[in-house]
């Protein structure tokens, strides 16, 4: 039977798969409403991309935060209260104009959860965990991300012992802001190297 009424629904199918979902399962008192924020508001908040932005903000405006960065990742994070699940050993790697990275885990889904939160459903993709390997150049450019010819892709391959976090390169014109304005610049994709940090 055909549908003639008009629906005003803004939400995109995901989102309204989702809500269905949640709904289902606390009407049937699988879930607790306030347990679900709580967990979506640690992910928010406390655990996910805005820790690696962060680290990303102290190593462009701290040259010494930096260094130790390079020289053992896992402290430097560590130190600012970003370690655990997920992120126990941690690697950083550092865009250039000369080299641009790029991280994928091509067994499974190895991501460093403390620094970078929930992984993408990209990054567990086949194909990503695939073509990032044999095609680096041709991914990014589906990221929108296109580099310049002799720039250098290196990619990283995750795993259960060892995570990466690209720190992208500062944008120009960003001299001004201090580390949570350039916080916020720094998207999650930008620190697995699927794209660039742009200037506001």
């Amino acid at each position: 039977m055909p549908h003639d009424q008009d629906h005003d629904n803004s939400l995109d199918a995901m989102t309204a798969r989702v809500m269905a979902l949640e709904t289902i399962l606390t009407e049937k008192g699988l879930v607790d409403p306030a347990a679900l924020d709580a967990i979506v508001d640690l992910y928010e908040h406390h655990i996910g991309p805005r820790n690696g932005a962060r680290v990303v903000a102290r190593a462009w405006t701290d040259p010494d935060y930096a260094g130790w960065l390079r020289e053992d990742a896992t402290a430097a994070i560590a130190d600012l209260g970003y370690s655990g699940r997920q992120g126990e050993h941690m690697r950083a790697v550092f865009n250039t104009p000369e080299e641009h990275n790029l991280v994928v885990c091509t067994l499974c889904s190895c991501y460093p959860w403390s620094v970078l939160g929930l992984p993408p459903v990209w990054y567990k993709s086949p194909p990503y965990r695939a073509r990032a390997v044999i095609d680096p150049r041709g991914v990014l450019a589906e990221f929108g991300v296109t580099l310049p010819a002799e720039t250098r892709i290196r990619v990283w391959d995750s795993t259960a012992e060892l995570r990466y976090l690209v720190i992208p390169l500062r944008p120009a014109g960003t001299e001004a802001l201090d580390a949570e304005a350039l916080a916020g610049l720094v998207s999650r994709d930008a620190m697995i190297g699927a794209g660039l940090v742009a200037a506001p």
